[in-house]
């Protein structure tokens, strides 16, 4: 076959492709055998279609052409061959055995006779060579990974393996240039050409009367939209071209053809002889048509109508925007650094509430979304990432939990009216929330929503209903009402998408959604296909914004090769109107992010600066530092009012810069006024009559979406009155409060908290020595000194409707059907003298531990040992999985090393040696990108996540006369940067970024007994210790002084409390959601649950601060170490 029919094949390719013709695609690749489509050969194998799979290799290769060529087939029927047996489909596998595989008895006869020993055992993974064995996709994915590279390496694959770089839709361009050059050389050319058919030439047949130029369009050929369907061939139309291969002018053919019915297209051919040239396209305003020469018009299709509705009054040449009335200046922008907050996790969204503009959504590389209060400088709520119902999740997301990195937020969204937070999260999830209150945040609705990531979120109002529109990994757009159901799947990109930009002209709502590979695609709610299909400057990542009165579009985006662009579109033309300048070098940190405000002011970050444009001058208006320590690509947020400005910081926290009314609304509440220290009804009544006494009141220019009962609220002298209206109530409040002399609580009574005991928990022979809640938050898991681990789960029912964890209702001690343990090996180990440890996956489905024998790696729902590894001596002492690879494992050791596990290859990756003791303690911080351990030695050390060297060793400071060692554990609070480390003679918090010590409590006065336990809460503001006299104190986590203190009396009967055998917590575990639920393991053997009653609500009140410095010794039981202010971390 000559090039010019191999390339042909190429052409057809693409256009089979484009039109959806997945069959014939695949067909013509594997007979033509040009192209080697390794996206559809991995998805077949993922699917586990092995009969297609073979059919499309053999296209390429036979079983015998060479050595590559039978490890692929050997490795895909070995496979199918396994997955026979772990069905127990022995007659299947026989069939495989004898028709597949003996074929390779001829190559390596031993290997046939082992793989056919396996149909005699029970469970292949008993031959040792296999015992890694996992599930099927695992075991899919990994064999995936090593045909690839035989694939690539296989010389009858060489240059099959890259499709060839086209611009899109180029066989249809070829077409409809030839038929543009056929109308040139008709002898009576029609001003509208009747074209019906591809197979003859085309010509114009004679017309009566004098022949009139026609007149001519403001679009290039390609600049027309696909066809929703494939367009008949007998319509009177040119061979349909599609926008992909057009510039950003094809938005014309979208405004143009919008409607719900799109079947013919409009059919434009330019009357120049002379191709216009790709880039020009958008800049000519009328085609240069040579004198005389017949000029083709544009077909009007039933989508009309749509098209002069969208478009602007006046012509397109004559669209201008009048010039503002307002006078601007560079002292309107918020440039003017206002407070500077520490998020303890990298930021990768933010979002200002619509109306009360100092609340300010984040949503971190963690997984956490934080609402932050920005005039009391206070978090009002935090959300740690949770699985909120697994159970509901798909298996392929079960399946990511176990092996993929953590979950990230990708993105926060307030909805129109204020009342809703959605939040996007890295992996399948979606979550919204309700607000119904200035501090609350109630879960609303899950959603798996995406496989792959969520990539991006936004509310919008089809039908007149709000609903969530989503985007993600897996190239769709979806759209969600707020029960959970889907209501829209719009399916074309061919690539992920990457964002959305949903909004409306008059009753129209419509969809921009870009996507990997920079193409923009428009939609509307009628699952009938895109409107447009056409390239991003830069051609990748690209977001698209409207200014806030939804008059003019923008776009944003970097280029792979770290060029970053931001434009405005003409939106009649489809064109770019405006490229705006002052971009730096190129750079490969990320990818540009921008925002608008006021319709008047755009701003990027890039450069580690803030730039800043008049939407109406393409030159930069001016760029700012906010004073250093910004990323290279920093990300940015407007408030709605355009007067503060949220800009991310290097160091994982964010700045608020302000302009000067914005920083009188952010000072207003720093001396509240004395109504302030009046009851909350007096207060109320004080602001009512202020508000009616201000003469004018300036409205908030903020968008609002028509069927949004939100509305602007008004700006009294600068300040929110809404806003004051949440904060004043609160003021008031701790105002009353810091005027009553300040008591420790103290629980002495059953009845003074809530208490629950768990049932079968009883058992003096084993203490109960490790605790923890399930990540979802509906079971307890303990593990015994015996090395036996128990799980308890609470009921959904009318007693306890969400099902989780709670003191108000007794769980169910579970177990399978099969009546299993989980039970660890202890062959040959002295209990008395073994440490037990344990780890949770982060789904639930796996938990790992150890009692001084073997670790054991059990399934949570059958209760089976999956696996086991590192056989003692020396013995485990502490696990902790790696943060970004569920596959990696800390295991700290009774000889003092660390081991950096690999479960997958079950291999030992590092030996960490820097203690004298066994590992008491392990936490990684993926902030500070680092593992702290501790050790009985009463030492930390600091190591590099990547490059395992140790960075520091710490010595805790014990009191004189007590010997320096002991037990001592190590936890991470929730912003990744404050350490909690515990010792039985003292609570530390260290800064581990620079490893100093912070705060520091010693038990003395009402508290003496040694710790034996301590851990944060679930939101890091409280810390729960425990203590060998049977107490349970709670800590203010900020300061470390303590606010409530729990007596045994409280749980334990006076029986036990009068027994010779005393009775403690070892152990304590605080709920994955309920900061002030708290479960304790004791020494007897059984495990109680405690919350505060329900009229309390919490465990006690904070100490008294004094102008910002914790008061010296007061009555409670608590010291502070000796800081200043200034070291205090805040």
């Amino acid at each position: 076959m000559t090039s010019l029919s191999r390339e042909l094949v190429f052409l057809i390719l693409q256009f089979l492709e484009e039109e959806k013709f997945k069959e014939s695609v695949h067909k013509l690749e594997k007979e033509s055998g040009f192209y080697f489509n390794m996206k559809y050969f991995e998805e077949k194998v993922q699917a586990g279609e092995w009969d297609e799979v073979e059919k499309y290799l053999a296209g390429f290769t036979k079983v015998d052409d060479n050595r590559y060529s039978m490890k692929i087939f050997f490795e895909i029927r070995k496979q199918k061959y396994l997955e026979a047996l772990d069905k127990q489909d022995k007659a299947k596998a026989v069939e495989i055995l004898v028709g597949d595989l003996r074929v390779f008895s001829t190559f390596n006869e031993e290997l046939y006779k082992e793989i056919t020993q396996l149909l005699t055992l029970n469970n292949f993974r008993e031959n040792e060579q296999l015992s890694k064995y996992g599930d099927t996709k695992t075991a899919r994915s990994i064999m995936l990974i090593e045909l690839k590279k035989l694939i690539e390496a296989n010389p009858l694959f060489r240059d099959k393996l890259a499709f060839p770089s086209l611009k899109a839709s180029r066989l249809r361009t070829l077409i409809n240039q030839s038929l543009n050059w056929q109308h040139q050389l008709c002898k009576n050319p029609r001003s509208n050409p009747d074209i019906k058919t591809l197979f003859i030439d085309h010509t114009c047949s004679p017309t009566n009367g004098p022949l009139a130029p026609g007149p001519v369009v403001n679009l290039p050929v390609a600049a027309v939209t696909k066809p929703a369907a494939y367009t008949p061939l007998g319509a009177h139309v040119p061979f349909p071209p599609a926008a992909a291969a057009a510039t950003p002018g094809a938005l014309a053919g979208w405004m143009a053809n919008a409607s719900a019915s799109s079947s013919v297209q409009a059919a434009v051919v330019t009357a120049s002889s002379i191709p216009v040239p790709q880039h020009q396209v958008s800049v000519l305003k009328r085609p240069r048509t040579p004198t005389g020469a017949p000029g083709m018009v544009e077909y009007q299709g039933p989508d009309h109508e749509l098209m002069k509705r969208l478009r602007p009054a006046q012509s397109v040449e004559e669209v201008t925007y009048p010039t503002s009335q307002q006078q601007w200046s560079l002292d309107d922008l918020p440039r003017t650094v206002a407070l500077v907050m520490h998020q303890g996790s990298n930021i990768m969204s933010m979002d200002f509430h619509p109306s009360h503009y100092a609340l300010l959504l984040v949503g971190s590389a963690n997984g956490e979304i934080t609402l932050w209060d920005l005039i009391v400088r206070q978090r009002l709520a935090s959300k740690p990432f949770k699985v909120w119902d697994m159970q509901s999740c798909s298996l392929q997301f079960q399946a990511s939990m176990v092996k993929d990195t953590p979950i990230a937020v990708t993105r926060v969204a307030w909805s129109p009216d204020g009342n809703f937070v959605g939040v996007a999260f890295s992996k399948h999830l979606v979550h919204l929330y309700s607000f119904p209150g200035p501090n609350e945040l109630r879960q609303h609705l899950e959603l798996d929503a995406h496989a792959g990531g969520v990539n991006d979120l936004a509310f919008a109002h089809p039908n007149k209903q709000l609903c969530l529109v989503t985007c993600g990994d897996d190239k769709l757009i979806k759209v969600w009402d707020l029960t959970g159901k889907k209501v829209f799947n719009f399916e074309g990109h061919e690539a992920p998408v990457y964002s959305i930009c949903p909004h409306h002209k008059e009753n129209i709502q419509f969809i921009f959604s870009t996507d990997i590979d920079g193409k923009i695609k428009a939609w509307l709610y009628d699952n009938m296909g895109s409107r447009v299909d056409y390239d991003a400057p830069g051609r990748w990542c690209t977001t698209m914004l409207y200014s806030a009165d939804g008059s003019r579009l923008f776009s944003c985006g970097t280029s792979k090769e770290g060029e970053s662009f931001l434009v405005e579109w003409n939106e009649s033309e489809g064109a770019i109107r405006r490229r705006y300048s002052g971009f730096g070098k190129k750079s490969v940190a990320g990818v540009a992010q921008f925002d608008t405000t006021q319709n008047h002011f755009l701003a990027v970050g890039e450069d580690s600066r803030i730039k800043f444009w008049d939407m109406d001058d393409t030159s930069m208006l001016t760029s700012i530092e906010a004073d250093g320590g910004l990323p290279a690509v920093p990300r940015l947020r407007f408030s709605k009012d355009g007067k503060l400005l949220a800009v991310t910081t290097a160091d994982n926290g964010f700045k608020i810069l302000a302009n000067n009314a914005g920083l009188r609304s952010l000072r207003a509440v720093e001396n509240p006024p004395f109504e302030a220290l009046r009851s909350p009804i007096e207060s109320t009544a004080v602001k009512a009559s202020v508000a009616s006494g201000v003469p004018s009141v300036s409205p908030v220019n903020l968008k609002v979406e028509r069927s949004s009962p939100a509305r602007p609220s008004p700006i009294l002298n600068g300040v929110d009155a809404m806003n004051r209206s949440l904060e004043k109530p609160r003021g008031a409040e701790e105002a009353i409060e810091k005027s009553k002399p300040w008591r420790l609580t103290e629980i002495l009574e059953p009845n003074d908290c809530r208490l629950v005991s768990l049932p079968d928990s009883t058992d003096s022979s084993s203490k109960v020595v490790r605790l923890l809640y399930t990540n979802s938050g509906v079971g307890i898991l303990a593990l015994g000194s015996n090395g036996i681990q128990k799980l308890w789960k609470w009921a959904r029912n009318e007693q306890n409707p969400t099902g989780k964890a709670t003191a108000s209702a007794v769980p169910q001690h579970w177990q399978p059907n099969s009546g299993l343990l989980m039970t660890n090996d202890v062959s040959g180990v002295n209990l008395e003298e073994s440490f037990p440890c344990i780890a949770l996956s982060k789904n639930d489905s796996y938990v790992m531990s150890a009692a001084g024998g073997k670790v054991s790696l059990f399934n949570m729902m059958t209760f089976k040992v999956m696996t086991t590894f590192m056989s003692p001596p020396p013995a485990s002492t502490f696990l902790a999985f790696h943060p970004q690879d569920n596959n990696i494992i800390a295991i700290g050791m009774e000889d003092s090393t660390i081991h950096i596990y690999n479960v997958r290859v079950d291999e030992v990756k590092s030996k960490l040696k820097g203690h004298q003791k066994r590992i008491t303690g392990l936490a990684f911080s993926t902030s500070l990108n680092v593992l702290v351990s501790s050790g009985a030695d009463a030492h930390l050390c600091i190591w590099s996540i990547d490059s395992w060297e140790k960075r520091k060793s710490v010595a805790i400071q014990v009191p004189p006369g007590k010997p320096q060692t002991g037990e001592t554990r190590v936890q991470f609070h929730s912003d990744q940067i404050r350490l909690l480390v515990v010792h039985e003679t003292q609570l530390v918090i260290f800064d581990a970024s620079k490893m100093e010590c912070i705060r520091q409590w010693k038990p003395h006065d009402g508290i003496q007994a040694p710790l034996s336990y301590a851990t944060y809460s679930c939101n890091s503001q409280l810390i729960y210790a425990t203590f060998c006299d049977g107490s349970l104190g709670v800590f203010d986590a900020d300061t470390l002084r303590l606010r409530c203190r729990i007596a045994p009396s409280t749980y334990l009967p006076q029986s036990v409390l009068n027994g010779s055998q005393p009775v403690y917590p070892l152990v304590v575990a605080s709920h994955p959601q309920e900061p002030n639920q708290v479960a304790i393991g004791l020494t007897d053997g059984t495990v109680r649950v405690l919350e505060p009653v329900e009229s309390e609500g919490k465990w006690g009140s904070s100490p008294p601060v004094d102008n910002g410095i914790m008061n010296g010794r007061t009555t409670s039981s608590s010291t502070t170490s000796n800081h200043t202010p200034d070291q205090l971390q805040r």
